[in-house]
């Protein structure tokens, strides 16, 4: 069987997020309006996919709910020039760890940004 590949993905937030969302807020202290709100994820499906996903809410055959509430209210579009760039990965613990890099990268760019 072949082994899964993960990928890291951005999306666009509307702004709403973080007027709205104090611990989207929170977590962003470095913001200062002029670039995007983003969400960064890890998937081993494609980014379009998963984006769907999370507007629709997905609950797998456990009854988790895999969608987050942040990208299903105020998820806007897929953001790949901001991702094209990360090779897919081959095991989730290292996709996490590039979803995490790749989030404190934007944020140190000065975007706001949310991940798990």
């Amino acid at each position: 069987m072949p082994r899964a590949t993960y990928r890291v993905y951005v999306i666009e937030l509307s702004k709403r997020v973080y007027t709205e969302n104090k611990k989207f807020r929170e977590a962003n202290p470095q913001f200062n309006g002029v670039l995007q709100c983003l969400y960064v994820g890890m998937t081993s499906k494609t980014p379009k996919t998963r984006f769907e996903q999370h507007k629709r809410g997905y609950v797998n055959t456990k009854g988790h709910n895999l969608s987050s509430g942040i990208v299903r209210k105020y998820g806007m579009y897929l953001r790949p020039s901001l991702y094209n760039h990360v090779q897919p990965l081959k095991t989730r613990d290292e996709a996490l760890k590039m979803e995490r890099t790749l989030a404190l990268e934007l944020r140190r760019k000065k975007y706001a940004v949310w991940f798990n």
